[in-house]
């Protein structure tokens, strides 16, 4: 079961040795919706690779207030978890399930040797610094660049499309924690892009009609 569902989501990736190697020595977890999976300042002792569902990677301010870095789908991993891993330090980040997520916890010892072993491997630990790299620069750009309406909008549309569902189930408080803004705010902007017709407000949900 475990091997027919990594070779769904890395057979593309992956040449089917080293999938055998991920099969044998990796951990399954499946985590709820809003659990988490890694905490800031804990020591990560292994890295994810997600087989189905999604996760939201956050930072966090001194006052305890939540930013949204980038989100996570099948046949990704976390950028930030393989410099802890590699680098034995404390988590600068958490890690949330957005939706039921099953992934696959390699043990750090594996992720070296992979990287020496395996050419697919390595490829994929550089690819995966890449991507993540530019949804990070990607966010500063949204952040410094464009108006609150403007990141609210991108927001929904990538929550959206993560969940596979243009009817969003979310509460403008939860929106206003990942925006790092108060919920006035996101109330009053959320209003703003239902009267521009991109959006329909539900209770408890958000239909995002502008994709």
């Amino acid at each position: 079961m475990l091997e027919e569902q990594l070779k769904e989501a890395y057979h593309f990736i992956f040449e089917d040795e080293l999938m055998e190697e991920i099969a044998k020595f990796g951990t399954l977890k499946e985590v709820k919706a809003g659990e988490k999976i890694i905490e800031i300042g804990e020591y990560v002792k292994s890295m994810p690779l997600l087989l189905e569902g999604a996760i939201k990677i956050l930072r966090e301010d001194k006052d305890g207030d939540e930013l949204l870095l980038y989100f996570l789908e099948r046949g990704d991993t976390c950028a930030m978890t393989l410099s802890c891993c590699l680098g034995q330090t404390k988590s600068e980040i958490r890690a949330v399930a957005e939706k039921d997520t099953k992934l696959i916890m390699i043990p750090i010892e594996k992720m070296e040797e992979w990287t020496s072993k395996y050419k697919s491997w390595r490829n994929f630990v550089f690819e995966s610094y890449h991507t993540r790299l530019s949804e990070m620069l990607d966010t500063i750009d949204t952040i410094a660049f464009l108006n609150m309406d403007a990141r609210l909008m991108r927001y929904l549309q990538d929550k959206a499309k993560i969940n596979g569902t243009d009817l969003i189930q979310v509460t403008h408080q939860e929106i206003a924690y990942d925006l790092h803004t108060s919920r006035v705010v996101i109330s009053r902007l959320l209003k703003k892009l239902e009267l521009e017709g991109k959006i329909v407000l539900q209770r408890n949900s958000i239909k995002v009609l502008d994709l």
